[in-house]
């Protein structure tokens, strides 16, 4: 695929502020078909640094809702700010367990590369997410998994992961599963992503310590397990 959109944005500020896997592009990837029109509400879950919701408010038109634990709402208003964007992204600040907005607000819902970080539970969908989307609305992901579930996989690279990750890299299969238990979503499609190579690579350019200990990471691994997985679906 030929990141069309993505590539237009500056090298270094693209790596100053990406936080796993080249977020825009992946956003850009799986969402790519999708009827994400302007002046829509979207959620930007789990956001980090903003480079998805500066992609959808840019690029779309639409008004994003770019929330984060672990980066404080000032530091992402400051960047947007100097994109520009303040009056498009509303920066918040919020624990995806308790988020505050109202039930069927939003037109869509996009979350790249931070869904397994709390998205594994059976009721995390209908109980936290999904209720947010209004009826037959746009949800997205995008996670790091397995191609299979594979207990050689996880051996091979789990000395390159923390706790958290070595608990949630699961298959496409496997998400499928959860998500078949949903009753307020349902997915169209759970597919693997096709430029795993070129969005992590963009990532182990980066000078940050998580990305130089992902090197040895992608190295071990060698493209024999890992992959990137789109699950995309309607608000039921």
């Amino acid at each position: 695929m030929k990141f069309v959109k993505s590539n237009k944005y500056d090298k270094q500020f693209m790596k100053e502020n990406m936080m796993g896997p080249n977020s825009m592009k992946i956003l850009e990837e799986m969402i790519s078909g999708l009827d994400l029109r302007e002046g829509m509400r979207v959620l930007d879950l789990g956001c980090g640094k903003g480079l998805t919701s500066i992609f959808l408010a840019k690029e779309l038109g639409v008004t994003v809702y770019a929330t984060d634990l672990w980066i404080t709402a000032t530091e992402n208003y400051e960047r947007f700010k100097k994109m520009g964007l303040e009056d498009s992204i509303i920066p918040i600040h919020a624990n995806a367990f308790d988020l505050p907005y109202a039930e069927e607000y939003f037109d869509a819902a996009v979350c790249v590369d931070a869904y397994l970080y709390f998205g594994t539970g059976e009721k995390f969908m209908d109980d936290c997410l999904a209720p947010l989307v209004k009826p037959g609305g746009v949800i997205a992901v995008a996670v790091p998994g397995l191609k299979e579930e594979n207990p050689n996989a996880m051996k091979e690279i789990a000395p390159y992961l923390g706790p958290i990750e070595i608990d949630t890299f699961h298959s496409g299969d496997w998400w499928g599963e959860l998500l078949s238990k949903s009753k307020k979503f349902k997915a169209d499609s759970i597919i693997e992503l096709t430029e795993f190579d070129e969005v992590w690579n963009d990532w182990l350019e980066c000078d940050n310590e998580y990305a130089i200990r992902d090197r040895d990471m992608i190295k071990a691994d060698g493209g024999r397990f890992m992959n990137l997985i789109s699950i995309v679906g309607k608000r039921v």
